[in-house]
Formats: structure tokens, C-alpha cells, sequence
């Protein structure tokens, strides 16, 4: 038993001893290539165990003959050792090399592409993590190339509906002034109704920042979705009346929610405007609200002949008005049995906030109901489209206050 526990105390002494030794140059090489860390921790192992053999060799006073077979042994396995550690060491470093140059790749026209057969799982997990980056920066970059071309169509649009509305200002004006107006009054009137116009625009510019900026104040009360709708339909009224197109009930249940009134009016009231410019005279407008999953669904259904599957996605993109026609307000040219763009809508009635005409309706429509924690959606049905906002729900409706 004691000379049991002299082996063990010589084999720890030699080993501590290698390792005090060996200390420094693990420390120096702390940093440096993985080929030489890896060779260094192995000839630490190497050397402890050598130093532990030859020192329990020397004290069990071994014959010359045996103290050799014993350091031939130690040097054959430590040689081989110190092998296969340079072998694995270099592997790792190749394969962290093709990493380092892979991850040079990400954010890139082709993209990260992970090396095959990383030789560590933890190099394995860095290249998936990378290959996760990659795809989520392409997808980035995807949105913003997305959001950078809409911005630029919409500032042509713009610049173009603003063109024309001061063009036709300049010339009615300078009518006035030199007084050829053959009817004043008349041209008094469609200068208000430019200037209403254009205001309209410039609210909606307004309101988009301010929803792109993630600056938008809502004041949030309970309200009963009946009650929305009814304000919206009172409003878009009279536009659907001078059109010839019907407003229905497609089932409105008075569900409460959690929403700033007059933003969440605006929504309904740009749905409803857009569907009634987009529905031929005769046509159908219906309005719906129904619970769903735990959350408030309002739809807006009309009878538009429905949009083309490759434009769903692109409808509520700040610009898109679903082609190039720049028809003024009012005068809307369709084709017979084409379906009726989207997203030209304009206001129902002087002071109404509804779409200007730029493409902006749709887009605010999406960015406030996203405010609220919602989300918009289109998609086409037998007759035209139905336009969904999705609401969180609240809870029971309470009986009103006397305030």
C-alpha cells in the first residue's frame, strides 16, 4: 500500500513539474493558430506522462535493460502522439480556414455557403449560425431593394400628380387674372377642389412618415367595431350614392375593441372608398366583422373582378396603384370586362381623408392597423376582392358611462 502511494506521488510530482514547465509557453501561445495550441496541450499531456513513467521508473531501481524498454515505450508513444495531435490540429485549422472564407461571403450576390463536412460540431454550429445570418441579411436586403423601389415610384408618382393639379391652378389663375375666364365662379370652384386635392396628398405624405418613422400617436379607447363601420358607411355614403354602387351588410357583429377611433375610421373609410371606385355601377360593397381565433376580423368585399395573383403581394406597398393609368379623380376610364384598379381611390367628399390618388391609401391602411398589433390582408373571391383587417380582441362589452 505505501509503495503504492510513493508511485502515485512520484507519477503527480513529475507531472506537476512538466506542466510548470510547459505553463509559460501555453500562456505565449494563447492567440496563435490552432495547429500550435493543439500540439502545445498535447506535448504538455506527453511530457506530464513522461516525467511521471521515468520518475516511478528510476525510484522502483528497474535493471538498465528495462529502464530502456520503458523510455523507448515513452518516446515511441509520445512521438506518435504529438502525430496524431499535429494531424487533427491542422485539420481544424483547415476547416476554420474555409469558414473565415465562407463568412467573408455573407451579405453577398451569392450568397454564405457553409464547407462541407466541418471537421468540430462547434465548427459545424458556426457555419449553420452563419448560414442563419446570410439568409435573414438576403432577406434584408431583399426588403429594402423592395422598400428603396417603391420609394422611388412613389416619388415620381408624386411628383407627377402634383404637376398636374399646379399646372391646371397656374392656368385658371392667370385665366382669372387677366380675366378670360368665360365663368369665374366656375374656375373659383375647381380651385378649391385642386386645392382640396392636394391637401389630401400632402396629409397622406404627412401620415405615411409619420407611420414609416414609428411616430404615430394613438389614443386607444373601447369602442364596438358596429360603431366604426357605421361612421365609415355614413361617410363613403355619398360617394357609393354618385356611383351607383350598393353598401351592404355582409354580417357586422358588435364586437369590442381596443383602438384609436378616428385612425381605425380612417382604415375603414379608405377600404370602403377604394372598393366603391373599384366596383362597376350596380355593383356590391359589403362590409362584414366577425370574431376569429381570438381576434376581431372587419372585411370590406367588392365587386372589382379581382387583382392579378402577381399584384396581391405588391397591394399594400407604399406607391403601388396596381398600373400606370394617371386618370384624374373623377374620371376613371375602364376597359369593358377588365377589372378596376386598386389603390387609385380618392376622397369621398371635400375634407375626407381617403386616399390621394398617389397610391398612399392602402399603405396607410396597412400601417396603421400594424400600429394597433394587427395585420391587413387581401385576396380575391368569386366577384372582386375582400380587403381583412385583424384586430385583437377585448373583452366583454361594458354598458356606457355618463361622463
Amino acid at each position: 500500500m505505501i509503495d503504492m502511494l510513493i508511485i502515485i506521488v512520484l507519477a503527480a510530482l513529475g507531472a506537476l513539474f512538466a506542466g510548470l514547465l510547459a505553463a509559460p509557453v501555453v500562456t505565449w501561445l494563447r492567440g496563435r493558430s490552432v495547429v500550435l495550441s493543439m500540439f502545445a496541450v498535447a506535448a504538455l499531456a506527453v511530457v506530464a506522462m513522461a516525467a511521471g513513467t521515468v520518475a516511478v521508473a528510476l525510484e522502483m531501481f528497474l535493471s538498465s535493460h528495462d529502464l530502456h524498454v520503458v523510455l523507448i515505450v515513452v518516446a515511441v508513444s509520445g512521438t506518435l502522439s504529438l502525430g496524431a495531435a499535429l494531424l487533427f490540429g491542422r485539420r481544424i485549422a483547415s476547416g476554420s480556414r474555409e469558414l473565415a472564407l465562407a463568412a467573408a461571403t455573407v451579405g453577398s450576390e451569392p450568397g454564405f455557403a457553409a464547407p462541407a463536412d466541418p471537421p468540430t460540431s462547434e465548427l459545424a454550429a458556426l457555419a449553420a449560425a452563419l448560414e442563419t445570418a446570410g439568409s435573414r441579411l438576403r432577406a434584408a436586403q431583399d426588403r429594402e431593394r423592395s422598400l428603396d423601389a417603391s420609394r422611388r415610384e412613389l416619388i415620381a408618382w408624386i411628383s407627377h400628380d402634383l404637376r398636374t393639379p399646379l399646372a391646371g391652378l397656374r392656368a385658371m389663375a392667370e385665366a382669372l387674372e387677366d380675366g378670360v375666364a368665360p365663368d369665374p365662379g366656375r374656375f373659383h370652384t375647381r380651385i378649391r377642389v385642386e386645392a382640396d386635392r392636394l391637401s389630401g396628398m400632402v396629409d397622406d405624405l404627412f401620415e405615411l412618415s409619420r407611420i414609416q418613422a414609428r411616430s404615430l400617436e394613438l389614443t386607444l379607447t373601447r369602442v364596438s367595431v358596429y360603431d366604426l363601420i357605421d361612421d365609415a358607411l355614413a361617410t363613403a355614403r355619398p360617394l357609393a350614392d354618385e356611383r351607383g354602387v350598393r353598401l351592404t351588410d355582409g354580417g357586422v357583429e358588435a364586437l369590442p375593441v381596443r383602438v384609436d377611433a378616428q385612425a381605425m375610421t380612417r382604415v375603414l373609410g379608405n377600404l370602403l372608398v377604394n372598393a366603391i371606385r373599384a366596383t362597376p355601377a350596380d355593383g356590391t360593397v359589403a362590409v362584414s366583422a366577425h370574431p376569429e381565433g381570438g381576434r376581431v376580423v372587419l372585411g370590406v368585399e367588392d365587386g372589382c373582378g379581382g387583382i392579378a395573383e402577381q399584384d396581391l403581394p405588391r397591394v399594400f406597398d407604399t406607391g403601388w396603384r396596381g398600373g400606370p393609368a394617371r386618370t384624374p379623380p373623377g374620371r376613371a376610364v375602364k376597359k369593358p370586362g377588365t377589372p378596376a384598379e386598386h389603390g387609385t381611390t380618392t376622397p369621398a367628399a371635400p375634407g375626407r381623408h381617403g386616399d390621394s390618388g398617389a397610391g398612399l391609401g392602402l399603405a396607410i391602411v396597412r400601417g396603421i392597423v400594424e400600429a394597433h398589433t394587427g395585420y391587413a390582408s387581401v385576396r380575391n373571391t368569386a366577384t372582386g376582392c375582400r380587403f381583412e383587417i385583424t384586430l385583437p380582441a377585448t373583452g366583454a362589452p361594458q354598458p356606457p358611462q355618463d361622463t
